[in-house]
């Protein structure tokens, strides 16, 4: 799979109108089965034109109450977008991440999401667990599969990424399948 990766956060200047980046991405995306796109969490120009590109957005949530209060602002965002830029944007789900199953918090945080949108969005089952070798993988500049293919972080990921693939094949839609 060819990869190309656009450090969005050194280039915010250049996304000063919300449709900037979906132009961008549309002279690519027929060389791609899925773009993805990871923004820093702010909601920044990068995050609504992230939005205005995208046709699904899938919301990590880490399990700290934080966190989970800014959901909420996010939610208000895609709303915002939904309505006024792109109508197509779709809410995707959402994932947790920095996943302790050992702690209550961790437990706390996954029960209200799953209470306070279970019933409007979706929540993955799949969970991002806590792991050093996620922050090592990405202070040497290589994604976790590159660092580490067999570590919990990566399998988690793997996971997630087979949830969405066959999300993507419940609803009809023609998706590539998912290999390690």
């Amino acid at each position: 799979i060819e990869r190309e990766f656009l450090e969005l956060s050194k280039t915010e200047e250049n996304f000063s109108k919300e449709g900037q980046l979906k132009k961008n991405l549309d002279l690519v995306k027929d060389k791609y089965d899925y773009i993805l796109i990871d923004c820093m969490p702010s909601l920044g120009m990068i995050i609504i034109n992230a939005l205005a590109a995208a046709d699904k957005v899938v919301i990590p949530v880490q399990t700290q109450y934080l966190s989970l209060k800014s959901v909420s602002q996010l939610m208000d965002t895609v709303s915002r977008v939904k309505n006024h830029i792109n109508p197509k944007l779709e809410v995707g789900g959402i994932l947790l991440t920095l996943y302790d199953n050992r702690t209550n918090l961790s437990q706390e945080i996954k029960d209200e999401i799953k209470n306070g949108y279970g019933k409007k969005i979706k929540v993955y089952k799949s969970a991002i667990p806590v792991g050093v070798k996620v922050a090592k993988s990405t202070s040497a500049g290589k994604s976790i599969f590159s660092y580490d293919k067999n570590s919990r972080v990566a399998d988690a990921y793997y996971q997630f990424a087979k949830e969405v693939d066959e999300n993507g094949k419940e609803k009809g839609k023609n998706v590539p399948t998912i290999d390690r």
